[in-house]
């Protein structure tokens, strides 16, 4: 999981104690569920003593559990992720035009954000088809290899393409990776000339997909909308031939919705800032 925000230099606002606590409660992912108080300073480089502070107040307030000398967290947790879900109606705003491209393509289909420098799902409609690597809100995957990722980062203001490719590690995911810079930055000018992405066997071998942006009224990029299904059902050729018409309809359906719904648009829009 990515590092939190850094505030402005001088931010006499800037409450670092609850910077700290959240940074506790960011560092527990899949790979790391469950951890010692050494390994929780460790991972938010944080001195042991205050990690041990933070913690406890966590433990105190609920969010975080503990057994034996290892803590986790509990699923009190998920309060934060429901208000954000229940606030902002992103079940009535945005999943039934993304149900219907599910229903009409058999694809899974989803909607994300550009956020600290990866892609974060907000919506994900799911088919009953198996698939290698799984998707759910909440879920946070790289942004090169993924059409989403390219589809939000081509979109983004040239300085903020420039601080990403300064500081990202391109690994390897599959041998189709693509992971050099040139080429990504080509790949970048084409999807912002074409208006989409697509990606085969980049993410995990298996997976194939197509992405278009979502646009504020200004113009700024919101959030991309994908399709995704399996390489043994369909080529990327034939999924953007067939796939790209629906997915551009739904995305002019979610920008009308959106439009109407300026909290959310702009809660949207401060996770990608």
């Amino acid at each position: 999981m990515p590092a939190a925000k850094k505030p402005a230099k001088k931010d006499t606002e800037f409450l670092s104690t609850l910077a700290r606590g959240l940074s506790v409660l960011r560092v527990f992912t899949k790979e790391r569920p469950e951890m010692t108080l050494s390994e929780v300073a460790v991972a938010t480089e944080l001195n042991p003593a205050v990690a041990r502070r933070c913690l406890h107040t966590l433990v105190e307030l609920g969010y975080v559990g503990k057994e034996g000398k290892m803590f986790l967290l509990t699923p009190e947790v998920m309060g934060f992720a429901s208000a954000f879900l229940e606030s902002m109606n992103l079940e009535e705003v945005v999943q039934p035009h993304l149900q219907k491209v599910r229903d009409k393509t058999g694809d899974s289909a989803s909607l994300a954000v550009y956020s600290n420098q990866e892609i974060l799902y907000l919506v994900h409609v799911s088919t009953f088809r198996m698939v290698r690597m799984g998707a759910g809100v909440g879920t946070r995957f790289p942004v090169y290899p993924t059409s989403l990722g390219r589809v939000l980062l081509a979109f983004q203001p040239e300085g903020r393409i420039e601080d990403y490719f300064d500081s990202v590690e391109l690994k390897k995911l599959t041998s189709q990776t693509v992971t050099s810079v040139p080429r990504l930055r080509k790949t970048l000018r084409e999807v912002r000339n074409n208006g989409f992405a697509s990606i085969q066997d980049e993410l995990d071998y298996g997976i194939v997909s197509v992405a278009v942006p979502i646009f504020a009224p200004d113009g700024d990029i919101l959030a991309a909308i994908n399709c995704s299904t399996a390489t043994t059902r369909i080529t990327e050729e034939e999924m953007v031939d067939s796939r790209l018409p629906q997915l551009r309809r739904a995305a002019a359906k979610i920008e009308g919705e959106l439009a109407r719904y300026p909290i959310l648009m702009h809660s949207i829009k401060s996770a990608s800032n």
